[in-house]
């Protein structure tokens, strides 16, 4: 192990020791504090009068921070932010502030190039309908109306990326898109038409199929034929190899099952969630903290990037699933605290002022991209909210 290596577990499990003395009132209100003067600030260093609204992504190379526009799949994660923020303050200041990001977004409903709909609509405006507005029903079912197009009857399935012959892909679909499945969910229950209800069903009902291993971790690229919906091959753009475990796959796969379990009921949604999560809590390479490394097979394990994003959305998950009529439910309860407080360490969380006013650090976009290797995330940070507003309605301080 090299000197940053302990350095870095010893500054989180220390504390997660202090930590774990504290109450989660506590515990709860403190992230709260330390997310508003983070994210206020992020707030003030955006340029207003610019002509386009855009919203912070990441940091580059120089430690400037890097924008993009709704086009973007994480263009929904900062306005979602905000939505979270109000919802854990009950500051209705966050309210005009949550529309104006939200409302610059609105032209995801036309876009018919991206899969990502779903990320984009649903941390927006799904959780503006879910907080505070009944004008953003329309823009659902509308994207959920641009993603329908990306939905091929022979595959059964939501095309991810487009095709390339130079990189052998015909109908590529992503583990990452199961998460796309609730926009398709919450427009059918919004406008009461079943297409969308049953597009998403075929796609997750597609995706246990040909996604997964028989130990239940999974594939992050599986690959069709259009025409006859045979599978071609089954292989990773972002992970360290074909057959190795690229951690937020998986925890795409745990949260996008329990989700397709909470709008379907089907129980093999649910047990496809828990195989999936077993796979890393019990993986040997998972790190005493839970914060686990980018990929679970790389052999430079443990020098290598750990990913808080994927220890956010695994943490949000698993607080959910608390709640779902599975066995033993608190021991998720329990991992998504353990995962939360390493979080809130100095070890992963920032110091107010810096880390491009991120919240967390330590994630990985790809890896093998060389894209974001150790950088603020934006849908880090919305994730790690998300599991701090599931965490307080289960323990009622919200």
């Amino acid at each position: 192990m090299t000197t940053f290596s302990r350095i870095f577990s010893g500054i989180a499990l220390t504390v997660l020791s202090v930590a774990c003395s504290k109450g989660s009132d506590d515990f709860i209100k403190e992230n709260i504090d330390f997310a508003k003067a983070q994210i206020n600030l992020a707030v003030q260093s955006i340029d207003n009068d610019a002509e386009q609204i855009l919203t912070p992504i990441t940091i580059n190379k120089d430690n400037t921070v890097k924008f993009a526009s709704y086009r973007d799949w994480r263009g929904g994660f900062f306005p979602g932010t905000l939505w979270l923020l109000y919802e854990l303050t009950g500051d209705s200041s966050y309210i005009p502030l949550a529309e104006k990001y939200t409302e610059s977004i609105r032209g995801v409903q036309e876009v018919t190039d991206n899969h990502d709909v779903g990320f984009i609509c649903m941390c927006s405006f799904g959780n503006g309908l879910r907080l505070n507005s009944e004008n953003y029903e329309d823009v659902i079912i509308r994207t959920a109306d641009a993603l329908a197009t990306r939905f091929n009857p022979t595959v059964g399935l939501t095309q991810s990326w487009g095709e390339s012959e130079k990189l052998d892909r015909k109908f590529p679909v992503i583990i990452d898109n199961m998460m796309n499945l609730e926009l398709f969910f919450k427009a059918s229950e919004l406008s009461g038409d079943p297409k969308y209800y049953e597009m998403a069903v075929s796609h997750a009902n597609r995706t246990l199929k040909e996604h997964f291993r028989p130990d239940g971790s999974c594939y992050h690229v599986v690959d069709y034929d259009p025409e006859t919906g045979e599978v071609r091959k089954k292989v990773t753009a972002q992970g360290y190899s074909d057959e190795s475990i690229w951690t937020r796959g998986h925890a795409w796969a745990v949260y996008g099952y329990a989700m397709a379990y909470r709008f379907t009921g089907d129980r093999r949604y649910i047990e496809q969630s828990l195989k999936t999560f077993d796979v890393l809590r019990n993986h040997p390479s998972m790190p005493e903290d839970c914060i686990p490394f980018w990929d679970m097979c790389c052999p430079d394990i443990p020098n290598t990037p750990r990913d808080a994003s994927s220890a956010a959305i695994l943490a949000s998950a698993l607080y959910e699933i608390s709640t779902m009529d599975v066995d033993n439910p608190s021991q998720y309860k329990q991992y998504a605290d353990k995962i939360m407080t390493s979080l809130s360490s100095p070890a992963y969380r920032a110091q107010i002022g810096e880390n491009g006013n991120f919240i967390l650090m330590h994630s990985v976009g790809s890896l093998p991209g060389g894209a974001e290797v150790d950088k603020p995330l934006n849908y880090a940070d919305y994730y790690f909210l998300e599991a701090l507003v599931r965490k307080a309605k289960i323990e009622g301080s919200l």
